[in-house]
């Protein structure tokens, strides 16, 4: 092998970058020219009709200094229209054209889909998991969830002083679509009252009762922590016909957001105010912490180490501080485990 290629896909995560320098050295280091992909896996489908404009060699000196820099140098983008089969042939074929025998794909499980399926057309390749949410069962940790969750920390921190301030609950709503990690363990690590995962089947109601169980213990400043995919896992409203929460009519079976919910419960537990904070793209745009720069380096090193000793098919993660690999298949049908004694340790004391 000869020359290699690297892309990022799916949604931005902090580490992207480090990921990037580390594939860049260690390319350099075994002999092996590099290719960037841009924009993801829409990069390997030459879209702005130059092939040359979205896959040109990476020169090491021009990522040398973004290792600690958010987001990614090579830009990111979801391409749905990966899934059909003529659209990764033609991606293979642009592949073959600029001679990349293996290619680091750094995102999330759909991103590794993408690359199982390059695999099955002839181009080896190795994923490295980029995404803040936490996500990928078969790793402890994925690039970019550490950086999002002492982000989150130091918002809910400074969130839950002014609520201190005010005597008031706040309601504060983190990412996480499918996976409930970074509001888990950022309600655990800022003494937040109440957490809402994706995971677990809720109500309304059972907020309000906390809520009100701890007003009268004396504690008017609760922070409640949600992940955004929780509405997805909220039982419908539970009363008859509808609630007005400031002049806004909310029905039974309606998927509510965040200020909704502070307006509820505001509603439902007769407090002067309930205010409602999303924390939103902050979490991704951040500076990689430590942990997560670490991590990179030593993911975009095996990857490049895998790919030039001929192997592909694999997937890099973490487990008891230690880096490994297996095939991506088997890691795509690993289970993720819920820490469900921290989720009703937070939602009882």
């Amino acid at each position: 092998m000869r020359r290699i290629g690297v892309l990022t896909s799916g949604g931005d995560s902090p580490g992207m970058n480090a990921a990037i320098m580390a594939v860049a050295r260690s390319a350099a280091y075994h002999e092996l020219s590099l290719i960037g992909v841009k924009h993801g896996y829409n990069g390997l489908l030459c879209k702005s009709h130059n092939i040359h404009d979205d896959m040109a060699e990476l020169d090491l000196d021009t990522v040398l200094d973004i290792a600690d820099q958010p987001g990614t140098y090579l830009r990111t983008a979801r391409c749905v229209e990966f899934k059909q089969p003529e659209v990764r042939e033609r991606a293979v074929e642009n592949l073959h054209k600029m001679g990349v025998e293996g290619l680091v794909v750094i995102g999330g499980d759909g991103s590794y889909q993408g690359a199982m399926r390059l695999c099955e057309l002839g181009i080896p390749t190795v994923g490295i998991p980029g995404t803040i949410d936490n996500d990928l069962p078969y790793t402890e940790m994925t690039l970019g969830y550490d950086t999002a969750v002492n982000s989150c920390v130091s918002d809910i921190r400074a969130i839950r002083a002014t609520s201190r301030s005010h005597d008031r609950p706040a309601v504060i709503e983190v990412m996480g679509r499918h996976c409930g990690d970074i509001a888990l363990k950022a309600a655990a690590s800022t003494g937040a009252e109440i957490v809402v995962v994706p995971e677990v089947h809720w109500s309304i109601d059972q907020v309000a009762d906390r809520l009100n169980a701890l007003i009268a213990r004396g504690n008017n400043r609760v922070s409640v922590v949600v992940a955004e995919g929780a509405w997805e896992s909220m039982e419908p409203f539970d009363v008859y016909g509808f609630l007005t929460a400031n002049g806004v009519q909310c029905y039974p079976g309606e998927v509510i957001s965040s200020p909704r919910l502070a307006s509820i419960l505001k509603l439902k537990c007769g407090m002067v105010e309930a205010r409602a904070t999303i924390l939103g793209y902050t979490q991704r745009g951040q500076h990689p912490s430590a942990y997560d720069s670490s991590f990179a380096f030593e993911a975009g090193n095996l990857a490049v180490k895998l790919l030039s000793n001929g192997i592909g098919n694999q997937v890099v993660g973490i487990k008891d501080g230690r880096i490994f690999y297996m095939p991506i298949a088997d890691a795509l049908r690993c289970k993720r485990p819920f820490n469900m004694e921290l989720y009703n340790l937070i939602n009882s004391l």
